[in-house]
């Protein structure tokens, strides 16, 4: 008789790459390290309490995913990105975002607007305090609350795939501006989602995500 095996024990190693990799990974889209900006395996994993064996593969992952690079040496960084693979970034984000947005459209009720438009207030608080991490994470908490209505995750995972690359650059350039005050553009978002105004709405989100990205880009 074959006594059927129990359930394998969890690998503490596998439960410590994912927790490092979705911090890191976190870390890059939020703009928390800037560009260019090294990473190694012994450095990780003194900070994290961890192995070099969940460090190495949180770091493959991150790399596959285009968070981080790989250099010909074997050093492991954030993105610096040229001017042109900003614009075409840009231009991936000025495609795919206000499909989103639109698909969103149908199912942006009263309370997903009003959880908008704090989060819009804090997008602006950020800007006050010039907090360029924090204005860069409540910019991207805006576009993503607003896209999971659009039930497509194939189109947000590829979103936010260009935000990961996106990240350290977006930080770095929303420290140099300065800025008072928010940008309109959430504002225009929000009032084309009040009056279900499907045109209206792709030309804001259009023009948002389009018009911070023409100054890294300069």
């Amino acid at each position: 008789m074959i006594i059927p095996a129990g359930p394998r024990p969890p690998d503490p190693n596998a439960a410590a790459h994912e927790r490092l990799y979705r911090i890191l990974r976190q870390q890059v889209m939020h703009g928390e390290l800037a560009p260019g900006q090294s990473l190694t395996l012994r450095g990780l994993a003194k900070d994290f309490g961890v192995s070099m064996t969940p460090a190495r593969e949180a770091l493959r992952r991150l790399v596959a995913e285009g968070a981080l690079t790989l250099s010909s040496s074997g050093r492991v960084s954030t993105p610096e990105l040229t001017p042109e693979r900003i614009e075409e970034l840009a231009a991936i984000r000025a495609m795919l975002e206000p499909e989103l947005a639109a698909r969103a459209l149908p199912r942006a009720h009263f309370a997903l607007i009003e959880r908008l438009a704090a989060i819009n207030a804090a997008n602006a608080e950020a800007v006050s305090r010039q907090d360029a991490v924090a204005y860069v994470r409540t910019n991207l908490e805006f576009h993503r609350t607003l896209y999971l209505r659009a039930q497509a995750p194939a189109m947000l995972a590829m979103c936010e795939t260009v935000w990961l690359q996106l990240g350290p650059t977006m930080r770095a350039l929303y420290a140099r501006l300065r800025r008072r005050e928010a940008p309109p553009y959430h504002r225009m978002i929000l009032s084309a989602l009040k009056a279900g105004d499907e045109p209206g709405l792709r030309l804001a989100v259009r023009t948002d995500v389009t018009q911070g990205l023409r100054h890294l880009a300069g």
